[in-house]
Order: C-alpha cells, then sequence, then structure tokens
C-alpha cells in the first residue's frame, strides 16, 4: 500500500491532484491512502514553496502546478 499525501490550500489544483492520485491508483488497481494536508507548518516541512505538493512514501515527487497523469501513474508504481 502507498502513502500518498497531497500538500495545499485545498485549491482547486490541490483537490484536482487528490482526485488524479485517487482515480490513476485505482485504475492502476494500486492500494493507497491519501491524505491531504493543508496545515502550512506541515507543509513547509517537506521543503516545498509551490503547491500542490505531491509526496509518495515520505518522499516528495512534485510541487507547484497540476502534474501530468504519466507522472502520477509513474510515481505511484515506481515509489
Amino acid at each position: 500500500m502507498k502513502n500518498v499525501k497531497i500538500l495545499g490550500s485545498g485549491c482547486k489544483r490541490c483537490m484536482d491532484t487528490a482526485e488524479m492520485a485517487r482515480s490513476t491508483a485505482e485504475r492502476l488497481g494500486i492500494t493507497i491512502t491519501l491524505e491531504k494536508v493543508t496545515d502550512y507548518a506541515q507543509i513547509a516541512s517537506f521543503g516545498i514553496a509551490a503547491t500542490p505538493g505531491v509526496v509518495v512514501d515520505g518522499k516528495v515527487v512534485h510541487a507547484g502546478g497540476l502534474p501530468r497523469v504519466e507522472d502520477m501513474e509513474k510515481w505511484l508504481v515506481d515509489a
């Protein structure tokens, strides 16, 4: 099971990124736990300055802007 955190304020791009993670995992048959992190101190602790951020199994894989679906697939399979 992959642990996926979406870092952000809860804006449209952050919500879209969370939905992308959920739907991509479902399509690939991968079980994930999905957590939305909106606390700015927690977000800063990951060392990112732009949101949305994506953290897979404790590793920051993306920061700033909507990620590409192809990248999300790779992170969920390879991370």
